[in-house]
């Protein structure tokens, strides 16, 4: 059974309920006939995968919707193999090369030159170049940037890019430079209670504005994070009305279990069950940064108003180290370690 946000996914450009002048130009730079290298930022929810598809789909027709996953297995100079999966159409290609952590150079490298180097297999196709699109794209190490910029400036004939990333932060000036930047931004809480509203009436759902108009205050205007929570409230509950409480995310809660039990007591022991708890959240895909964001919040309502400054400059400072390290367990507990000797040593000085 398909989820609501898979489900009723826009498969066009016509479809895309919000943001229509961006719709528009996007439009006319696949018509155009000279398609540009494409960077494409905003924050998290905001409809940038879906765009982009609808793009493909206005470029080469529907074909880009017949994929396939291949898993590819390439070879590092150290002689060691990486495993890593493709999910491609017989126009374009898409890839998250994040997810080999610090090899990501080797899988840009070698990928791309291999799509570059090859002509466009369908002779009937409204485009003659294919088009890889790169999903984190502000999460490649500094050689795998570099590598995609020499890329894009030799083999720009048969090859267009489309970088995929929440910020422009963490992206060398020679990319940014080469792409076309595109800005999505979140969608309105307004917009998302529309939304919410359609997906309700495909489903049969019963109509409750105020309870659509919280949970889009709630999501943080991600509308992705909000289909999830309206159709987490219909899956938990009978009878939705308005007054329904909608229930956080299982790894929100356990972050405010491990948030209370982290100021309860500040000892070693502590510290070895809140790391099995943040192994937990790690092995279910929950991001690090995200972790320790989250946490960080949950935290500083918990502390005295003299520390909340500090604790926010030592939880930015792991997590630079969660982004560049390796093993992200140390850093996560490292932060928990380091706001147990915060709160005690302040304790300490005004006496309690």
């Amino acid at each position: 059974m398909a989820l609501l946000v898979d489900k009723h996914r826009p498969r066009s450009l016509d479809q895309l309920t919000y943001h229509k002048d961006l719709s528009e130009r996007l439009r006319s730079l696949a018509q155009s006939g000279d398609f540009p290298h494409l960077l494409v930022y905003g924050p998290s929810g905001a409809g940038k995968k879906t765009r982009i598809v609808a793009t493909l789909k206005e470029l080469y027709g529907p074909g880009v919707e017949k994929i396939k996953i291949d898993s590819r297995v390439f070879q590092t100079t150290s002689n060691r193999k990486l495993e890593f999966n493709i999910v491609a159409s017989v126009y374009h290609l898409e890839i998250t090369p994040s997810d080999v952590g610090n090899y990501d150079r080797v899988v840009v490298q070698d990928l791309l030159k291999e799509v570059a180097q090859t002509q466009q297999v369908d002779q009937s196709a409204k485009q003659k170049f294919k088009i890889v699109v790169i999903n984190e794209a502000d999460h490649l190490t500094r050689d795998a940037q570099a590598a995609l910029r020499r890329t894009m400036e030799k083999y720009s004939p048969n090859l267009r890019l489309i970088l995929l990333a929440n910020s422009t932060a963490n992206i060398i000036a020679p990319i940014r430079s080469r792409t076309l930047l595109v800005r999505v931004p979140a969608p309105t809480e307004a917009e998302i209670c529309t939304v919410l509203a359609k997906s309700g009436k495909k489903e049969g759902f019963p109509v409750a504005r105020e309870l659509e108009m919280r949970i889009a205050r709630e999501s943080g205007r991600n509308l992705r994070r909000a289909l999830l929570m309206y159709e987490a409230v219909h899956a938990q509950n009978e009878k939705v009305t308005n007054t329904t409480p909608i229930p956080p995310p299982d790894w929100e809660a356990l972050l405010s279990v491990i948030a209370a039990e982290i100021c309860a007591e500040h000892s070693p022991a502590r510290i070895l069950q809140v790391r099995a708890k943040l192994y937990d959240l790690l092995t279910h895909c929950i991001p690090p940064t995200t972790i320790l964001k989250v946490l960080t919040f949950k935290l500083i309502p918990m502390v005295d108003d003299k520390l909340k400054a500090e604790i926010i400059r030592w939880s930015a400072f792991y997590e630079h180290r969660v982004r560049m390290g390796t093993k992200v367990i140390f850093h996560l507990e490292a932060f928990v370690a380091k706001f147990m000797r915060v709160v005690e040593e302040f304790e300490m000085d005004e006496g309690f």
